[in-house]
């Protein structure tokens, strides 16, 4: 199928048929789907434009009743409309769209007409506009977002038909332009492209009368309505035109490319954009980020003459001057005849460029910093026309000086296919140099995963890609996949034509080492111990230098692009926090180090356990997230290490976190490799961190595990208040309640009170657990109370999560005693909580229960929907008590509509996970293998089928 939105929304079928979509809000629902097609859009901005401001009561389901609707539309066998946890996503290749295949088009028109291809360019540029029919967006112009995205697209096409005018310009079609010409230039008075256009093309068919006629309209037009005098550009066709002569600006010298240029096209306009800004720009970045391509692509887009400086070969920086005099074409003696005393290089310089127009380009700066910056900011002040352009690995330091930080290309998700994955710079940078020398070579659906971790492992850095890409004349992807952990020694070849700091992966990062002075080598080997990243405090604190000089030495590396600050973390691309952890280990630190950021992290990793049942929850999560990977390597190197106290903490203290995220594969790994080193018994003064060990790895199915005995003996085996309370709720879940039911639950939580003392989260806890209990024992009316106390108290404390999961119970209770419209008030309330809290586990668990109660609702559609939505979500958490009750949830809507082959497969499906261990597991198993029993008889005596009884 095709899908159209330049212009009324259409579905066209491959033999030229419309699908008729529907009324406007499907038609709507549909545009703001194809804006990101391939890209999953969240119910929120869904909901958003459909319904505005104020939307209705039950949105959500509005909007699930929409894309029901949608479906149906559309040809059976072409749904291409998929739920997922965050929204829903148009599984469409973009080229089918007519919007990004526009876009892909006059993309490629644009490049073809820098490339000077101009009948390439017209044929691309032509074929990009024919797929406009009217407005972009008409049916969802009204939607929230949807007027930005129109005005986009209408600048694209607008920026599209100037580029196709100026190629036919350079084809020679002047005298076929002018009407056309005329009609923009009455539509868009203000484009001064455009009127450059049609006075280029009337001078170039002897009507130069006429051009002059229209520059002095564009002057009156534009001081009318904006207060300004025409654009350098336009007056410069204006006195070509004055002349009796069109003429192109004066030809850039620049050093030829033997290669395509991949990538940076955002970095290319924003450098672009700058330029027409300000009078001085710098390229910062690592080395290898590839600034001087950038700077040579930028300056040949650039009207107007350009002159190129290579300063890296400078010994001295005194030499600077001399440079940018050669690269000007003039010599010391003749600017002035005879010198005169005292006459220096920089003052011959500010006489020649006093009056010229000029972007002048200083390449690689860094090393000559200080004479470069004092040249630079002389020939600005006395040269008006001239404009700067420089590379470097830190910034000149100028009053006026316009940033472009460069790192590595853009990278694919994880997981991204084989087509999806070549559209992103760095993997087409990859596929390009490699097809060169091995021209046989693409990226497949077989190689996907080692080109992405190539492309990864290198930070997307286009030196490094290119080394590692010239590595496949000789070596196989897979091996040069493998061989990346010794990333200098493969990389150790490269341009013979280069720079010596560019041919090598190591020169590259020694050329910045040697820039560095003592404290920010210091710092920067010791910063090698952070994984993913660093908050200025985990650096400062794991480092362990004076604060004043510790800042200062931080400032110099970010300065010299050593480090990288984004978002308040301090960060290394992996290429030189591999070198700087030679140097670490060089200088025996690492041990010292280690233990450093592991003691830091594991205090930092309680402290935030605290706040997870407080209100402060959602903002402790997402610190915690953004640690994700220092907690972890943490973990495993004091696992490695033998640390056991340490290792265990750290597991007992993410415990929550873990399934807050619904993290249990992952943790269960972890704890599994921590309790290795535990063996079989808890050691003296760890036995909750024992206990959470076995817990957490018993999550996922983790094999033969020492045995804790019941809930009641963990809780009487402490010593002490637990320090992770999360550990009741798991020993719950794990080993079940106490036998005698809600009962036996109060006595155990008084036994718990006596231990820790009043604890308003462990009170909430157990009154949760009594109504739990006394849910399963029927004693409905008291398991609403208790639900409620336990309601009461979590949202006394401000934890989300246990507010959820009580109201979860409470729903289904409700649906219980046949009161549907309370069930549903307290799931979405408890849908709302999940989703603020972003746990897929979580999720999962509360779509499966909703599945219940639609099911005992008789809402078949709708409990089918929650089921398959709890299914995926629970794959991918890892959760197969989950997996098997959505699979159940499954068989028993499928047994109801009466296809008992389903319910029966769907049964034997959830009875193949890993439940057995545990008691939810094993309460999951039991209530599988009795439906599977009921479906037997059915089979047998085609019994009527029914939703399962109260």
């Amino acid at each position: 199928m095709r899908f159209r939105i330049l212009g009324p929304t259409q579905v066209v079928l491959a033999d030229g048929r419309e699908v008729p979509v529907g009324g406007p809000r499907l038609r709507a629902l549909l545009a703001l789907l194809l804006l990101d097609a391939g890209r999953v859009v969240s119910a929120d901005r869904l909901i958003d434009g459909l319904y505005g401001e104020h939307p209705p009561r039950g949105a959500a389901n509005a909007l699930q009743s929409q894309v029901s609707r949608l479906r149906q539309a559309l040809p059976a066998g072409h749904d291409p409309v998929e739920f997922h946890p965050a929204g829903y996503r148009l599984a469409v290749d973009p080229d089918d769209v007519d919007a990004y295949r526009f876009e892909r088009l006059a993309e490629e028109g644009r490049r073809a007409l820098v490339d000077g291809d101009w009948p390439r360019a017209a044929g691309l540029l032509c074929e990009a506009l024919e797929l406009w029919r009217g407005p972009a967006l008409a049916d969802a112009i009204g939607a929230a977002g949807a007027p930005a995205q129109a005005a986009r697209l209408d600048e694209l096409r607008l920026a599209a038909i100037e580029n196709r005018v100026e190629a036919d310009l350079a084809l020679g079609a002047h005298g076929t332009l002018i009407a056309e010409l005329r009609e923009l230039v009455v539509a868009h008075p203000l484009r001064e492209r455009l009127r450059g256009q049609l006075m280029r093309a009337l001078a170039a068919l002897g009507r130069p009368a006429e051009a002059l006629a229209e520059f002095e309209d564009a002057r009156h037009t534009l001081a009318e309505q904006l207060g300004v005098d025409p654009s350098a550009e336009l007056a410069a066709v204006h006195l070509a035109v004055l002349r009796g002569a069109e003429r192109g600006s004066a030809e850039p010298v620049l050093p030829s490319q033997l290669t395509t240029f991949v990538g940076r096209e955002e970095e290319l306009k924003r450098v672009g954009d700058l330029l027409g800004e300000r009078r001085l720009v710098t390229l910062t970045g690592p080395g290898g980020a590839g600034k001087t391509r950038l700077a040579i692509e930028a300056a040949g887009r650039v009207d107007g003459e350009v002159r190129f400086v290579e300063l890296a070969g400078l010994a001295d920086g005194s030499d600077v001057p001399q440079a940018v005099l050669s690269a000007l074409g003039l010599r010391d003696a003749g600017l002035r005849a005879p010198a005169e005393p005292g006459w220096q290089t920089t003052d011959r310089l500010v006489e020649a460029l006093a009056e010229r127009r000029l972007l002048l380009v200083l390449d690689n700066c860094e090393h000559v910093l200080v004479d470069a910056a004092q040249l630079a900011a002389r020939l600005l002040s006395a040269c008006p026309a001239l404009r700067v352009l420089a590379t470097s690995r830190e910034p000149l330091g100028l009053a006026g000086e316009a940033l472009c930080p460069l790192s590595g290309l853009s990278l694919p998700p994880l997981g991204a296919s084989a087509p999806a994955a070549d559209d992103y710079a760095a993997v087409g940078l990859f596929a390009q140099r490699a097809a060169d020398v091995a021209p046989d070579f693409t990226v497949t659906p077989a190689n996907v995963e080692m080109v992405l971790r190539i492309c990864r492992s290198l930070d997307g850095l286009p030196l490094a890609i290119e080394l590692a890409a010239a590595r496949l004349r000789a070596l196989p992807v897979a091996e040069v996949a493998a061989r990346l952990d010794d990333r200098f020694r493969l990389l150790s070849t490269g341009n013979r034509a280069a720079s010596p700091r560019h041919r090598t992966l190591r020169a590259v990062v020694e050329w910045s080492w040697d820039l560095l002075d003592d404290a920010e080598r210091q710092v920067a080997r010791r910063l090698t111990v952070f994984a993913g990243g660093a908050t200025l405090e985990a650096a400062e604190r794991v480092c362990g230098l004076p604060t004043a000089e510790f800042v200062d030495a931080l400032t110099g590396l970010v300065d010299k692009s050593f480090v990288e600050m984004t978002g308040g973390r301090y960060r290394m691309l992996e290429t030189v926090r591999a070198f700087c952890a030679e140097r670490l280990a060089e200088a025996g630190e690492a041990d010292q180090l280690r233990r450093a950021h592991t003691a830091y992290f594991l205090e930092f990793a309680w402290t935030a356990s605290d706040h997870l049942r407080c209100a402060e929850q959602l903002h402790w999560l997402r610190r915690l997230d953004a640690e994700r990977d220092n907690l972890h390597a943490a973990l495993r190197r004091a696992t490695a290490a033998g640390d056991a106290s340490d290792a265990a903490g750290m597991v007992a203290a993410l415990s929550f976190y873990w399934w807050l995220r619904g993290m249990r594969g992952e943790g269960a790994r972890l704890a599994a490799d921590v309790l290795e080193l535990l063996g079989t018994e808890a050691p003296p003064g760890l036995g909750e961190e024992f206990a959470l060990c076995v817990y957490n790895a018993s999550l996922a199915g983790s094999g033969s595990l020492p045995s804790l005995g019941t809930q009641r003996s963990v809780i009487r085996s402490l010593d002490r208040p637990p320090r992770q309370p999360f550990l009741l709720y798991l020993s719950g879940i794990s080993t079940g309640p106490p036998s005698g039911g809600a009962e036996d639950v109060d006595e155990l939580m008084g036994e718990l009170r006596r231990l820790v003392g009043p604890d308003p989260w462990i009170n909430a806890l157990g009154a949760m657990g009594s109504g739990s209990a006394l849910m399963w024992s029927d004693q409905r009316d008291r398991a609403r109370a208790a639900l409620a106390t336990a309601l009461d108290g979590f949202r006394g404390t401000g934890d989300r999560w246990g507010t959820m999961i009580t109201l979860g119970a409470l729903g289904e209770l409700a649906a219980w005693q046949g009161d549907p419209e309370t069930a549903g008030a307290h799931m979405d309330e408890a849908m709302g909580l999940v989703e603020a809290l972003g746990s897929a586990v979580d999720q999962a668990d509360m779509l499966r229960t909703r599945g219940e109660i639609r099911l005992r609702a008789g809402d078949l559609a709708g409990a089918h929907e929650d089921f398959t939505g709890a299914l995926f979500l629970a794959q991918r958490s890892g959760a197969p008590e989950f997996v098997a009750s959505a699979r159940l949830g499954l068989a028993q809507v499928a047994r109801v509509r009466g296809d008992l082959a389903a319910a029966r497969r769907f049964c034997e499906e959830a009875l193949a996970g890993g439940l057995t261990g545990w008691y939810v597991g094993e309460a999951a198993r039991a209530e599988i293998v009795l439906v599977l029993k009921e479906i037997t008889e059915a089979e047998k005596t085609g019994a009527p089928p029914s939703a399962g009884g109260a």
